[in-house]
């Protein structure tokens, strides 16, 4: 999406202006023009314009945005300086696995606080290729959520090893420490926490209880970049594994990366991507094809350098619903933490689909996270885990709703999302 040059954003409001003198000559809602500037970052596609209703204490939802489509649920930010970062790549004609590559690894450790980062083709090769390092395999057991998309239960299946699913904590959605240990077998090699919507997992208990046991902490947080728990990055736990798909807080239109300060565990993952490459056309192992691109790392490295930002304008959108939605079950922050709001998710205790399709007729577009857990899958049907009791995860498939917060919302379409869904709830 390329950005509206000043003379766009002048010409916005001054249509926002002849909208508030159109609202009011109709002797219609009460409108005031808080505020009339645009915002100068480069990576800002959010105008700062304030159009808010005024009438009475309350918020009222008078007209869906002027867009003539969904307020979309999310809304990449892909600029001319992600554009031109491409463009050098390709003229260069070094097109993968190359200096850029590595300058993205360098700068994403650096981020997570640990001494290596290793970038592959997605945040499912990654978790693929996580578990291989660790030796995780066939007879091993792996402790981990139902309550997650599927890829992360499939990196497990894909090495042979079983999943072991223990139920969530019903606040934060996230793994339930109490119940790891009770699952744990002699056959139990790891525990696969997911920080989901942005959300960390009780990382420091999880860890605790790996290293009383013996067991590897691999931290899917393919939806937690730049979060952090208890003044420690989400990454810096273990080996973690991070997704940069186009709807994540930061993207390189495709790809991953493992993050660990354990020196073997890096050069595995490293060899297993490039076909178990040792020196070149010598392999020592059976290894996969799933190298990351330059012109995707290009774009990483550009997207790195305005992750605060992006995630800033998603925490204050976050708050923003939070203050006005008040009576509805809306997200919890674990003091200490740092949610990086991936997601903004409800829950609602009934008619959870009809409210949803009522927010999609009004132009706000909604999302279920996940609708089935994965112990319920037809894809893992007749592997015994219908036999699972895990009712705080069945619950959270039933009443979970996300909400638009992107950064790429502007102050009236974020308005507009709160106002509905106060006006529909009630």
């Amino acid at each position: 999406m390329i950005l509206l040059p000043w003379t766009r954003y002048t010409w916005r409001v001054r249509v926002l202006a002849d909208q508030l003198e159109r609202a009011q000559a109709e002797g219609g809602t009460a409108w005031s023009l808080a505020s009339a500037r645009a915002c100068a970052r480069p990576h800002c596609h959010r105008s700062l314009t304030g159009v808010v209703c005024t009438l009475g204490q309350h918020m009222v939802a008078t007209r869906p945005p002027t867009h003539g489509t969904l307020i979309p649920i999310a809304r990449p930010i892909i600029t001319e300086e992600e554009i031109d970062a491409v463009a050098q790549v390709m003229r260069s004609g070094e097109l993968v696995q190359g200096l850029w590559v590595a300058q993205f690894e360098e700068a994403f450790a650096d981020l997570c606080g640990v001494r290596y980062a290793v970038a592959t083709s997605s945040g499912t090769t990654a978790l693929h290729l996580a578990l291989l390092a660790h030796g995780i395999g066939p007879g091993d057991e792996v402790i981990t959520t139902a309550f997650t998309f599927i890829a992360s239960t499939n990196a497990i299946a894909y090495v042979g090893a079983e999943p072991v699913f223990v139920d969530i904590n019903p606040v934060s959605f996230t793994l339930d420490p109490d119940a790891i240990e009770a699952a744990i077998t002699p056959r139990t090699r790891a525990v696969l926490p997911v920080d989901l919507y942005g959300n960390p997992a009780d990382l420091v208990r999880i860890q605790e209880i790996c290293n009383r046991h013996g067991l590897a902490l691999i931290d899917d947080a393919s939806q937690a970049h730049g979060a952090a728990t208890q003044g420690k990055p989400v990454g810096s736990f273990g080996t973690a594994t991070f997704s940069f798909y186009p709807s994540k807080n930061m993207t390189t239109a495709e790809g991953g990366m493992i993050t660990t300060d354990s020196l073997p565990i890096a050069e595995a993952a490293r060899k297993l991507r490039h076909h178990g490459t040792q020196q070149t056309y010598i392999h020592d192992r059976i290894g996969y094809n799933f190298r990351l691109t330059n012109m995707a790392a290009a774009i990483g490295i550009v997207q790195l350098k305005h992750l605060r930002d992006f995630n800033e304008r998603r925490i204050a959108n976050a708050a923003y619903l939070t203050e006005k939605l008040a009576g509805l079950s809306t997200p919890v922050v674990r003091p200490g933490d740092r949610h990086v709001f991936h997601q903004y998710t409800i829950r609602l205790p009934k008619e959870r689909d009809r409210f949803s399709d009522d927010l999609k007729a009004r132009g706000i577009e909604t999302r279920v996270y996940y609708p089935l857990p994965v112990h319920r899958q037809p894809a893992y049907a007749g592997r015994g885990f219908e036999r699972v009791f895990l009712p705080h995860t069945d619950r959270a498939a039933e009443q979970v709703l996300s909400l638009p917060v992107h950064p790429s919302l502007s102050s009236e379409e974020l308005e507009y999302i709160a106002a509905t869904v106060l006006e529909l709830w009630s």
